[in-house]
């Protein structure tokens, strides 16, 4: 069983989310700017049939998902520092066992234990399996 963390560990990981925060922020404005100059108009514009066109679209919807993808992480990011908040940053959401240092500081957004997030896994896996 892991041990709860000090202040020093959790000050340091509120580093590491605050720096990681600022991170997507800075990376979320920057493909804003980068999409608003490369507005889709301006790249189906400068398509000459169908297969362009899909090309464009396909760019676009890249970086719709990039931008989905930070804003999730950010959310997570703010979850992560209200638990610190709270004082139950470092506890298993579901089994209330603290979470290992090492896996905090590898993914410092972890409301799991390694154990729990196996599980959580292997039944949102199980949920989506196609069937035939």
């Amino acid at each position: 069983m892991a041990q709860r963390l000090t202040g020093t560990q959790i000050d340091a990981l509120r580093q590491q989310l605050r720096a990681r925060f600022d991170q997507l922020r800075d990376e979320i404005h920057a493909e804003l700017v980068q999409s608003d100059q490369e507005h889709y108009q301006d790249l189906a514009g400068q398509v000459h049939d169908p297969g362009d066109e899909s090309v464009a679209d396909l760019l676009v919807d890249i970086g719709l998902a990039d931008i989905d993808r930070h804003i999730a992480e950010i959310r997570d990011i703010e979850a992560a520092l209200a638990r610190m908040h709270m004082g139950t940053y470092g506890a298993c959401s579901d089994c209330g066992d603290a979470i290992a240092l090492a896996r905090l500081q590898a993914h410092p957004t972890a409301k799991r234990c390694r154990r729990c997030q196996i599980a959580y896994e292997g039944q949102q896996g199980a949920h989506h399996r196609p069937e035939l």
